[in-house]
């Protein structure tokens, strides 16, 4: 057994997300407000939606952060101190900033409140983020660009009260730490203000300026030409290594996934870290099954990036750009009526009568079941569920609490 402590902080893209994130078992959440943060593509909180998220996380004892990582222009300071103020004043419990001026106006705006400097200002070593302490910054995220024997020299040489968090999952930027400016030059949505449209997915060729028209295409060891497209974080097996480098936050990537990833991964994390936490010998024993869950979301194939060295040409994915998809999100659970046996549901996808599902709950173990019976909102017996939010009723064979995923394998 250890005493270490670690939290697990978690995305959430909208309100039902942050919901999700936290009965799944997150320490804290990472959300963006309608200004101010990278991730425009995410539906993310106006001030009195986040003040119901910060509430709702409040009330199951987990801190809520919001983004303010963008890269400011002169313009982007008019009504930021307001904004600031109006964040602080609802409970939110960190800022996350990468712009130097924009941390400065944090301090002057809301000098109570904790900052935390994003990966995208690229702490690659003790000094930045002494400095940055110096100024005032309680946390750094670690650029990702740093393995764990560099995070744990960091550790040794920054005051102890000073944070590390790191991410530990999810998508992987090609550029430093996320500053990236192939999608300004490419389609003029600035990738620093939130609008990135993802060109390191796309597939490229090269031209030759005296034959225009000609396109060859870009081979790597004759595997495909996605020479930007990485594969995707999972550190999951490596926990004991992430806490032995003196890291205190584990980050998952993510605000623009569904509510079942984050479900799903912020579980998979949660039984990880709390059975290394109360038992070594149990995390090594449950390895792939924390894994194989992992592997039931969609998700690129997995590498390890820069923590155990520099990559090599194993962490692209040369063939595609796409997902690997083995599960299906299909429902939620509004409700369950324990007498009857009924699950009262919100439709995802679609399934069908006969299916095979299994049902995560948001506590224990994932169950498996078969449909047998389902009925619409009008108490239609019904064979098929196509409609996107159809309100439907199933047989379950076991309780279910409200915002239980339901998944069916593809």
């Amino acid at each position: 057994m250890t005493d270490k402590k670690v939290e697990l902080l978690a995305p959430a893209g909208d309100y039902e997300k942050l919901v999700i994130a936290v009965l799944y078992g997150a320490d804290a959440v990472y959300i963006g407000g309608e200004e101010y943060g990278l991730r425009a593509g995410a539906k993310n909180f106006s001030i009195q939606t986040m003040k119901k998220g910060i509430d709702f996380a409040h009330s199951h004892g987990v801190k809520v952060y919001v983004t303010a990582n963008i890269y400011a222009h002169n313009s982007d300071f008019d009504g930021m101190a307001d904004y600031f103020k109006a964040v602080s004043d609802i409970g939110a419990d960190a800022l996350l900033v990468s712009d130097l001026g924009v941390f400065s106006l944090a301090k002057q705006t809301v000098p109570d409140m904790e900052i935390h400097v994003s990966t995208q200002a690229n702490n690659t070593n003790y000094m930045s983020a002494k400095m940055w302490h110096s100024l005032g910054a309680k946390r750094i995220v670690s650029a990702r660009e740093l393995s764990l024997e560099e995070i744990s020299f960091i550790r040794k040489n920054i005051p102890s009260e000073m944070e590390i968090e790191t991410f530990v999952h999810g998508a992987m930027c090609i550029s430093y730490s996320g500053r990236c400016l192939l999608s300004n030059y490419l389609t003029s949505r600035d990738a620093n203000h939130g609008e990135c449209s993802h060109p390191c997915r796309w597939k490229y060729y090269l031209t030759e300026e005296t034959r225009p028209g000609e396109y060859m295409p870009v081979v790597e060891n004759e595997r495909g030409t996605y020479i930007y497209n990485s594969k995707d974080l999972c550190m999951i097996e490596y926990i004991p290594q992430l806490i032995n480098a003196g890291i205190q936050s584990f980050k998952i990537e993510g605000r623009m996934k569904t509510p079942f990833y984050v479900g799903t991964v912020v579980k998979a994390y949660r039984q990880a870290i709390d059975d290394y936490i109360s038992s070594p010998e149990k995390y090594e024993k449950n390895k792939s099954l924390y894994l194989n869950e992992l592997l039931k979301v969609s998700h690129r194939a997995y590498t390890t990036g820069f923590y155990f060295g520099k990559p090599t040409g194993n962490e692209q994915v040369y063939t595609s750009n796409t997902y690997i998809r083995n599960y299906d999100f299909v429902a939620i659970v509004e409700n369950y009526d324990a007498d009857k046996g009924i699950a009262y549901i919100e439709q995802r996808n679609k399934f069908e009568v006969g299916d095979k599902l299994e049902l995560l709950p948001t506590k224990g173990e994932f169950k498996t079941f078969t449909v047998s019976k389902m009925w619409d909102e009008n108490d239609v017996v019904i064979q098929s569920a196509p409609h996107p939010k159809q309100k439907i009723k199933i047989e379950l064979p076991f309780a279910a609490e409200k915002y239980d995923i339901i998944r069916k394998p593809v």
